[in-house]
């Protein structure tokens, strides 16, 4: 069984620091901004057990026109859950808060390997790719909502 909850930050170092920061002190999973209260975490469980997590901020780009923008920012599935769906529904989740704040326009640097990914889910990339040090090739994706 799968069920999306609201988490406080904090609760979701236990995804992104093996998924998104391997190797890394877990303080390298303190995002600025993660606390305010325009952000808002959800955590996807499978069969009770923390699969993957996403962070919303209400965040603009300057390379967008629109006025009402989001951010997400620490989209992952541990890797025993990656596959099974999941990433969808979180980004779903996603779309659907930016949605229920007005929001229009949903961006993100994407990494290489999760471009086809959110290509499927109708974001396109803009701009050239760039190099996140020590973390890889990224991609700004966005969708207008």
């Amino acid at each position: 069984m799968q069920s999306i909850k609201e988490l406080k930050s904090i609760e979701t170092y236990a995804v992104r620091q093996p998924v998104l920061r391997p190797g890394l002190p877990v303080t390298s999973c303190v995002f600025p901004n993660d606390d305010l209260n325009t952000t808002i975490h959800f955590g996807i469980y499978d069969n009770n057990s923390l699969a993957g997590i996403v962070s919303v901020f209400e965040n603009s780009n300057k390379l967008f026109a629109e006025k009402i923008q989001f951010q997400i920012r620490g989209m992952a599935i541990l890797p025993e859950h990656q596959k099974k769906g999941l990433g969808e529904k979180l980004v779903k989740k996603a779309e659907g808060y930016a949605n229920s704040k007005n929001g229009q326009l949903l961006w993100f640097n994407a990494r290489e390997v999760a471009v086809g990914f959110y290509k499927k889910m109708g974001y396109h990339t803009t701009g050239n790719p760039f190099d996140i040090e020590g973390v890889g090739i990224h991609y700004v994706m966005h969708k207008q909502l």
